[in-house]
């Protein structure tokens, strides 16, 4: 939650790398800058370098500038934009961003790109450095205004789905039916939650409540009907508040769904499901007890979150 997702993680316009004919090395002063491609480079140095002056002078020009990122998040201006990559840059160690395709086409004023790239995110672990990469397709178009070209539209996509960090062999023997542990029809466990940007994990209960290791949230469970798993997640860290709902596996070790804003900051009502990503659990650490296999677990029905 990103983050945002940024993404937010939330994941902002990392145009670069060596495949371009612009090599990083021979790239002008600033005030030097009427190059569309050199300005995308300079995007890029300065989002690896954590930089967000160099990123304002050629994103913060426009108030109705255009992006949209992975998870379906949504940015005009550059106020909120800024806010997204500070928590970025203070949750990552280091970021590199090499590029496998860029393409830039100039008309007059107006420029448009496209590109492939691997984002690259270095961060801090109870296990010690962990890097994720991420793969992301981008598109956008800067307009030259008052002399300097600025970042107007922008779009960003996952290249292909992102995998589970901890897959399961294929060649593992079948447990015989008659030595099958019992099934944990709780959610009571430690659960790491990847999105399409970051991994973190959750501490629950029972009942699937819990602390979660990312912008100190938390998730309140307010229905497990069945398999299906809904619920609030608060982020004091970042201020932030949402909903998800996941679809929990037979064994009820994993679960796949989705998650969405209620709350940003001061930004309330925000439209059910509009703006949000994906969520994949995977129950990593023990659970305490489990249900009786006969009589699966269901919370108490409480009256859906609401915007405060």
């Amino acid at each position: 939650m990103r983050l945002p997702v940024f993404l937010l993680l939330l994941i902002s316009m990392s145009l670069g790398g060596p495949n371009s004919s612009l090599n990083a090395q021979t790239l002008p002063n600033l005030a030097d800058v009427d190059n569309p491609e050199v300005v995308i480079r300079l995007l890029v140095e300065a989002n690896a370098k954590k930089d967000l002056a160099t990123m304002k002078r050629f994103m913060g020009g426009d108030p109705h500038a255009l992006g949209y990122t992975i998870g379906g998040r949504k940015f005009i201006g550059w106020e909120e934009f800024a806010k997204v990559m500070e928590t970025e840059f203070r949750d990552t160690v280091e970021i590199k961003i090499p590029i496998t395709h860029l393409q830039v086409t100039q008309r007059g004023d107006i420029a448009w790109f496209a590109l492939e790239l691997d984002y690259t995110r270095v961060t801090r672990t109870q296990d010690g450095l962990a890097t994720k990469v991420i793969p992301l397709r981008e598109t956008g178009v800067l307009e030259r205004q008052q002399g300097t070209w600025q970042l107007v539209n922008w779009h960003e996509s996952m290249q292909k789905p992102l995998q589970t960090t901890s897959p399961i062999p294929a060649n593992l023997p079948a447990t015989p039916k008659s030595q099958e542990p019992p099934k944990p029809l709780t959610l009571a466990g430690i659960w790491e939650i990847q999105e399409e940007d970051k991994t973190y994990q959750a501490t629950l209960d029972e009942q699937g409540n819990g602390p979660y290791t990312h912008e100190q949230g938390t998730f309140t469970t307010t229905e497990l009907d069945g398999r299906l798993w809904s619920g609030t997640w608060a982020q004091k860290g970042n201020d932030r508040e949402g909903e998800f709902e996941v679809l929990l596996s037979e064994d009820f070790m994993t679960a796949e769904g989705v998650w969405w804003y209620t709350r940003v900051e001061e930004h309330k009502n925000i439209p059910p499901r509009m703006h949000g990503g994906s969520y994949l659990f995977t129950r990593i650490g023990p659970t305490v007890g489990h249900a009786p296999q006969s009589e699966p677990l269901s919370t108490p029905t409480h009256d859906q979150h609401q915007n405060q």
